[in-house]
């Protein structure tokens, strides 16, 4: 069972370790001309810090086997999508990025695989570490 609790961590924090600053280290994020510097400054920002807190669940999830934490630390950052996605219309933002544009179940597919991240950290989370005691 812990090795299913460390795949499905594993699996989620790839998509914004790996998948996230591959599609947004080009021309329509990081480099768009069209965006403030300061704005891009925000990008780089987030996408390292994102980097460093998935790298943190790792370590929790395959050397300390916390995989609690390292599920909240998951949910913490794909929730941010999640929430980003929520107040769009309010800041005037969008979550069309001209990278990918499809929808999955009526969901843009950032939100989507959002929610499956947070859904999968937090099934992960309920795998006991030892015997009946979930290690947050």
């Amino acid at each position: 069972m812990q090795l299913l609790a460390k795949m499905l961590l594993s699996v989620g924090v790839m998509f914004y370790v790996v998948l996230i600053p591959y599609l947004e280290w080009n021309p329509s994020h990081v480099f768009n001309p069209d965006w403030p510097p300061h704005a891009r400054f925000h990008e780089v920002w987030q996408l390292i810090t994102n980097v460093a807190f998935g790298l943190l669940a790792l370590w929790l999830t395959w050397v300390r086997q916390q995989f609690g934490m390292a599920a909240i630390i998951s949910t913490i950052v794909m929730g941010g999508v999640i929430g980003s996605h929520l107040l769009a219309e309010h800041v005037g933002s969008s979550v069309q990025s001209g990278n990918i544009a499809t929808e999955v179940l009526g969901l843009d597919l950032a939100v989507f695989v959002a929610i499956v991240v947070v859904v999968i950290s937090l099934l992960a989370a309920t795998v006991p570490v030892r015997k009946n005691r979930i290690d947050w």
